[in-house]
């Protein structure tokens, strides 16, 4: 079975064709703002936004005069405001982006018990990523998880796998076929680790070589990519390390791995490198700091440490529901964005129970509440800067912020469809509380006089607020991958 095959290819399967999608568009083009267009057209054609037409009347005549070799013919239109065109609680959104995400781990979703992070990974953790050194255990696991992540509208995933290089190679198949954008890594770690599941220095590289060679020369995908994973400091000698870097700068790949996630973890560090200053100066020091680092959970950073991850120009995966889970810590995303560090969200499944990036967010707004009652209300995340986090959060960290992240001209359409009245859906909205502009206008200049007869209106910021808190993957009808279509409910 091909790729095409598995697609929900329905509106884009001519090469050429000419999408148009007409509805409103949500983004968030900067930190703290929500941009809202209502009766806009996104013209779509291989994949790139070629033009975006606010206060549309006439989706295919915009295309039209985008392109005056079309015709009616060669233009698909995706409509979701309906034939009446009235207010239907109905939008496109960018698709989520989960900047760490171990894949191998999901069949222990929601299994950690009482742990913290060294004992989670003796006892659940390792455990299981050997397993899925079984091809058929893994194939099954990787389907479930790149559907189930796309079905919650995430385009755009960094997967940690394990150690195992064929393993490894499926993963980054398995991606290629369901159309998810990744960045998919084999685990690096030569120290250690249990006698049934470690590498020695050798193999380790050389394996992490293949993986590279393997995903840029057969599977050649744009959308599949390399990702260099050392595990974590404590996991890796100092001579992998440096093997790694220099393949890193030689290769111009991204890497991906952890950072003072837990205050046991850190002494461990500082013990195992009494040569370096700090966890951060490890890799600083071994050259695993770059302006494509993925630096995931970082609770507990020096003033010291920051300043170096701003100088190195890496980016930070906030995962507040295994930091939680694991009770590591609260993450200072504030302090972090302060400080002019790129800071993205990730699921970190499995200590993180949901494959969900909504959900993920959901978790970083509580987080932030909950340093505010230690600190001030700076601390706070709102509604709008959580979304940031989830698309162009993620895509700044990963150093894809000028092809994804926005519905702009130029960039990738990545995107989902959410529809807050869904069947089974989760967000409850009332017809009074739900009217045009003008009625809505109409209904303010009444409100003084008799406030119970005119009940507040939901404007287009509440109706995000709602969805952000109350939605799920019901909401998600449908998602596009550079113009392609993956998934729909």
């Amino acid at each position: 079975m091909t790729k095409s095959d598995l697609l929900f290819d329905k509106f884009n399967d001519k090469h050429g064709k000419f999408l148009v999608f007409f509805g409103t568009f949500v983004d968030t083009p900067k930190l703290g703002e929500l941009r809202i267009r209502e009766k806009t057209s996104v013209g779509v054609l291989n994949g790139i936004i070629r033009f975006v037409n606010r206060n549309s009347l006439d989706p295919v005549k915009d295309c039209l005069d985008h392109d005056s070799s079309l015709s009616p013919e060669d233009v698909t239109v995706v409509d979701i405001i309906g034939k009446d065109k009235t207010r239907n609680n109905s939008f496109y959104f960018p698709g989520f982006v989960d900047t760490h995400n171990h894949v191998s781990q999901y069949p222990n979703v929601g299994v950690f018990g009482n742990s913290t992070l060294l004992d989670w990974l003796e006892k659940y953790t390792f455990p299981i990523e050997a397993a899925l050194a079984n091809e058929n255990i893994a194939r099954e696991v990787y389907n479930k998880v790149i559907s189930k992540t796309l079905s919650h509208g995430t385009t755009t995933v960094a997967y940690y796998n394990t150690i195992d290089l064929k393993s490894t190679k499926l993963l980054a198949q398995l991606s290629s076929l369901l159309g998810q954008r990744v960045f998919v890594g084999k685990v690096c770690m030569d120290t250690n680790g249990p006698e049934y599941y470690i590498e020695d220095t050798k193999t380790s590289f050389e394996s992490t070589v293949k993986v590279v060679k393997y995903i840029r020369e057969t599977i050649c995908d744009p959308l599949v990519n390399p990702i260099v994973t050392p595990r974590f400091a404590p996991s890796c000698s100092r001579e992998l390390m440096q093997q790694l870097s220099k393949l890193v700068k030689d290769e111009n790949i991204h890497v991906q791995t952890h950072l003072s996630e837990n205050k046991e973890e850190i002494q461990w560090v500082q013990d195992l490198f009494p040569e370096c200053e700090s966890y951060t100066d490890v890799y600083d020091k071994y050259g695993l700091l770059t302006e494509k680092t993925v630096l995931a959970h970082c609770i507990h950073l020096t003033d010291a440490e920051a300043r170096v991850i701003k100088q190195r120009r890496c980016g930070i995966s906030h995962c507040p529901i295994s930091n939680s889970s694991l009770t590591s810590g609260e993450c200072r995303v504030r302090w972090l964005l302060d400080q002019g560090i790129k800071v993205g969200l990730g699921t970190d499944v499995s200590a993180g129970h949901s494959c969900s990036i909504l959900a993920t967010g959901r978790q970083a707004f509580a987080v932030s509440r909950h340093l505010a009652m230690r600190e001030t209300d700076h601390a706070k995340l709102s509604v709008s800067e959580c979304l940031f986090l989830a698309t162009m959060g993620g895509a700044q960290v990963l150093r894809m912020d000028e092809t994804l992240g926005t519905f702009d001209v130029g960039k990738q359409f990545d995107a989902q469809m959410i529809d807050t009245n869904a069947p089974g859906s989760n967000v409850d909205m009332f017809h009074w509380q739900l009217k045009e502009k003008d009625q809505m206008q109409e209904q303010e200049q009444e409100q003084g006089q008799d406030p119970y007869k005119n009940p507040p209106l939901l404007t287009n910021e509440d109706i995000i607020a709602k969805w952000f808190f109350n939605g799920d993957d019901r909401n998600t009808t449908k998602v596009w991958v550079a113009g392609q279509q993956v998934y729909q409910i």
